[in-house]
């Protein structure tokens, strides 16, 4: 099995709908959303590796170290470099070097008053908003987040195989 040796990882507060019970969901002051958060890891061409779904309050750096375990579960040793935002800072750093071996990396963003791409980060950006195209994925309808979870797989599986099967 090919694993990739670089990723990138981001999160996406996602509205959650009345299905979703109240045990599951949080607020994310950031955004203003009442709803869940994906975190997702994805290879430097954009395709998924490791996804977890939490309550939207839950902060980036807590998520991050059970979503590196999974990254770690998929890939093996073979992952040893994780670019990420600014959120993901403090003491994840020290413990995915010490307990992961892997080196996580923040991209910061450049001092402008201008928009700009980051370098690395679009990557994880585009993929969300791949994600986001698909109708399940743009508001969070499931009840469990393991569901969610296996939506986002699923509309990944979509996007891939829809561009295996394209003409050229």
């Amino acid at each position: 099995m090919a694993a990739p040796s670089a990723a990138v990882m981001d999160s996406q507060s996602v509205r959650a709908a009345q299905t979703v019970s109240r045990a599951t969901r949080g607020w994310d002051g950031g955004k203003k959303v009442q709803g869940r958060k994906r975190h997702i890891v994805v290879d430097t061409l954009g395709l998924l590796v490791a996804v977890l779904v939490t309550p939207a309050s839950t902060q980036d750096r807590v998520a991050a170290r059970s979503l590196l375990r999974r990254l770690r579960d998929t890939t093996g040793k073979r992952a040893t470099l994780v670019w990420a935002d600014g959120g993901y800072t403090g003491p994840l750093l020290d413990w995915a070097r010490k307990t992961l071996d892997l080196v996580v990396e923040n991209v910061q963003r450049p001092q402008v008053p201008y928009f700009t791409v980051l370098p690395r980060r679009w990557v994880v950006e585009r993929s969300l908003a791949w994600i986001t195209g698909h109708r399940r994925c743009v508001r969070d309808y499931e009840r469990l987040p393991r569901h969610h979870e296996a939506m986002v797989r699923w509309s990944m599986i979509h996007i891939t195989s829809r561009r295996l099967t394209q003409r050229q």
